[in-house]
């Protein structure tokens, strides 16, 4: 299970009932928190929700309003009494970023790791969790700018006959379960494909904020339970300004949901002139059924299938 909050959806600047946009990822305890733009953190407060766990802060690209709200954000943690390291990952730069805007947040008694994304693509998983992983992929937008897509694999159902076949001891079972590979207590050597089944589907989750429309994000938005894509623009109209200033429209990030074969698609990261969304849903639907135009703190539990 991946429980997701889109805590705020706004583009370019904050407004009284928008929050930039950031997005909050939970899993098994562990937090990866994606953009960090101003009023990320009142956000999370609407929501319950603590800075204190974060794991990773994911970076799409450096524009201010996704991760002018950083400094604020770090010294909140701090001032929780975090001691555990916190990774950050984003484009070419970011230890420079990062360490321009903690002029005003110096003193922190936790250790920031950076992981820079260096090539178009890359994937990570977190620390001791092979099952999740996190895909950074290259957009298109008017500076480097990258989409993250994020993985839960689910292995294979136990099978006891098989276990027993190959006189595994029960007390074995679990760690197998868990992936482990086990020396038993005479010196054979057990592994988790010996017990286990063929891999089950997992869950996919896909982000993208700042970019025309790629088929980049096609690829690796295929299949995936959520698909959260900008709709930078509702309006009819403004297809050419989109292009402009490489963003995307509704029915631009509706035609990809199409394509990628995703199962439900979140529209976000809307301009400071759109203001009811709602009104162009009608034809978006038309083009993808399950599309939604999100609000700020948006949530959902991403579960197994079967």
């Amino acid at each position: 299970m991946i429980d997701v909050c889109l805590l705020g959806t706004g583009g370019m600047m904050p407004l009284p009932n928008r929050f930039l946009t950031s997005l909050l990822v939970r899993y098994n305890g562990r937090c990866v928190l994606i953009d960090c733009g101003e009023g990320t953190q009142i956000a999370m407060k609407k929501k319950g929700l603590s800075a204190k766990p974060i794991d990773v802060i994911c970076f799409t690209h450096y524009h201010a309003d996704h991760i002018s709200g950083l400094p604020g954000m770090l010294l909140t943690m701090g001032n929780a009494e975090r001691t555990e390291p916190l990774l950050m990952v984003g484009p070419r730069g970011l230890e420079k970023v990062v360490g321009s805007l903690r002029i005003i947040a110096p003193e922190l008694p936790f250790e920031i790791r950076f992981k820079e994304i260096t090539t178009d693509e890359m994937s990570f998983s977190l620390e001791g969790d092979s099952q999740f992983t996190i895909t950074a992929f290259k957009v298109n937008h008017n500076i480097t700018c990258f989409g993250y897509t994020m993985n839960l694999r689910r292995q294979g159902k136990f099978d006891v006959e098989a276990a027993e076949a190959h006189g595994i001891e029960r007390k074995y079972w679990n760690s197998l379960q868990k992936g482990e590979v086990i020396v038993s207590d005479d010196g054979r050597t057990f592994t988790p494909d010996m017990v286990l089944g063929q891999e089950r589907k997992g869950i996919r989750l896909t982000y993208v904020t700042d970019s025309r429309p790629t088929d980049s994000i096609v690829a690796n938005a295929r299949g995936a339970d959520l698909f959260i894509c900008e709709g930078m623009y509702g309006e009819p109209d403004k297809a050419q300004k989109a292009r402009e200033n490489k963003h995307m429209t509704f029915y631009e990030a509706a035609r990809m949901a199409r394509d990628a074969g995703v199962k439900e698609m979140w529209l976000t990261h809307y301009s400071p002139s759109l203001v009811n969304p709602m009104e162009y849903m009608d034809e978006v639907k038309k083009i993808f059924p399950s599309s939604v135009a999100a609000k700020d703190g948006r949530s959902t539990e991403l579960l197994f299938t079967q």
